[in-house]
């Protein structure tokens, strides 16, 4: 597993070839078939690359060393600097999901019933659209898979089995 030290040379030299490229996420994200959001997590190391996209990736990026690609197709260390939440935007997002969280959470609740949002099967994406008052607007779009918790029953339980 790589540590935070590795982990930041290498989503350097990924921003790199990035830059170097003069794509944006959402041209990546086109050509691989991935949301922009998984494109930018790839190049930071918070997501894998899987094998199947590994060519189309390469497609889109032809200036991605082999040994790049194939450090992306490792289990990234997912983390994430402390100081990060100083960031405006990232504050912003914060800030809007504390805010609106409890109304999100009742109206899941409701919808769903007793229950989370996933996120690790999700999916997000970020777009850019026109709002009524023809100004620029940020649409954030979490798509998670919503995940009943379950009833404990000892019945169920794997270890209760075991012993019996």
């Amino acid at each position: 597993m790589e540590d935070g030290q590795s982990k930041h040379t290498i989503s350097s030299r990924l921003q790199a070839v990035k830059q170097k490229s003069g794509k944006s996420y959402n041209q990546i994200a086109e050509e691989t078939g991935l949301t922009n959001v998984y494109v930018a997590q790839l190049l930071k190391r918070q997501a894998q690359l899987k094998p199947e996209t590994a060519p189309k990736l390469r497609a889109a990026l032809p200036e991605l060393p082999e040994e790049l690609l194939h450090e992306m197709m490792k289990p990234p260390l997912r983390s994430y600097d402390p100081n990060l939440i100083q960031e405006p935007t990232v504050y912003r997002l914060n800030e809007a999901v504390m805010h609106f969280g409890e109304s999100i959470k009742e109206i899941i609740n409701e919808e769903f019933g007793d229950g989370i949002m996933s996120a690790i099967d999700f999916y997000c994406s970020v777009d850019k659209v026109k709002g009524v008052d023809r100004k620029d607007r940020v649409v954030v779009t979490l798509d998670g898979k919503y995940l009943p918790y379950s009833e404990q029953k000892s019945e169920h339980m794997v270890s209760r089995l075991r012993l019996q």
